[in-house]
């Protein structure tokens, strides 16, 4: 039986499947596919560590470039990805500490603005720039860890696989790490 309804939306663990054979076959597909399943998410990781669109676009091609010309391509693409952005965004990082080019991130929110009011935005922006900040001030042990977590939405096992460490150690260092902004939890409060 055959609708005409639209495909709905696909998240990026839907695609995978598709992905991996035709990374692993070098076919020119996956390229697109690649680009449908990843490109936004890893903008916005990008975004989210260099403060700037631009060399968030860069860098996802950078990484899409190196994914295409893998050898190896594992069963679960998804952590392997990240961990390919990840070390992308130190060398960016490091490059950067190297030429003292240290630019803030941006403080504009990348909320949804759909109808809201001036001020509504506003509360939220300054929210938001007030959470950045706290999580930014966090050990990168944390922050890393709730990056990939809230921000990427990686599960505990793809976190550990990214970083390295056992899932053990995401586990306590996301519940270290929301300690400690709740600690802080005065700052976001409307003043």
């Amino acid at each position: 039986m055959t609708t005409d309804r639209p495909e709905p939306d696909r998240s990026p663990r839907d695609l995978t499947p598709s992905l991996v054979p035709k990374l692993r076959a070098g076919d020119a597909g996956a390229g697109d596919l690649l680009d449908r399943e990843y490109r936004e998410r890893l903008v916005g990781f990008f975004w989210s560590r260099l403060g700037s669109h631009e060399e968030a676009e860069d860098a996802v091609q950078e990484v899409f470039r190196k994914v295409l010309e893998s050898k190896q391509v594992p069963d679960n693409p998804r952590p392997w990805i990240y961990k390919i952005a990840l070390n992308h965004c130190r060398n960016v990082l490091r490059g950067r500490a190297r030429r003292r080019d240290n630019a803030a991130l941006p403080s504009a929110s990348r909320m949804s603005r759909g109808s809201t009011g001036v001020s509504t935005r506003f509360a939220r922006d300054e929210a938001k720039s007030r959470l950045s900040h706290l999580v930014n001030a966090l050990p990168v042990k944390y922050r890393e860890v709730l990056r990939l977590r809230y921000a990427d939405d990686l599960s505990r096992a793809e976190i550990a696989e990214v970083l390295e460490i056992s899932e053990s150690v995401v586990k306590s260092r996301l519940f270290e790490g929301l300690k400690k902004l709740r600690e802080h939890a005065s700052l976001l409060e409307d003043r």
